[in-house]
């Protein structure tokens, strides 16, 4: 099975559905599933399109990919994954933090 992202004319995905691979075994040729769905294949293990498309991903045209939300201000898209980076590393300590954009910085999670 395959997976395609239906974008609405700003390139934003609306819905991803399961189709048909592209290659068609009853008559044993290529299919342009993409054309026929209207949208962009993406697939689970990043293998195509960088990441597997959401509701409310963009699909990038120069880059090829899918590119979910920014999700604060702060944080920069990283070009190589085409995922978004916080300007401060994730602390590696073994707690549980929160992202705090107020002073762009992670704060542990009080735990109980």
């Amino acid at each position: 099975m395959a997976h395609y992202a239906i974008l609405d004319e700003n390139n934003i995905v609306t819905q991803v559905i399961v189709g048909k691979n592209e290659y068609d075994m009853l008559n044993g040729m290529l299919v342009d599933w993409e054309s026929y769905y209207g949208g962009k294949r993406t697939s689970y293990n990043g293998n195509i399109r960088k990441n597997y498309a959401g509701i409310g991903y963009t699909y990038d045209t120069t880059r090829d990919a899918f590119i979910p939300p920014q999700p604060y201000p702060s944080w920069t898209l990283n070009e190589s994954t085409c995922l978004w980076d916080a300007p401060v590393a994730y602390p590696a300590d073994g707690q549980l933090y929160k992202w705090d954009e107020s002073v762009t910085n992670w704060v542990a999670v009080p735990t109980e």
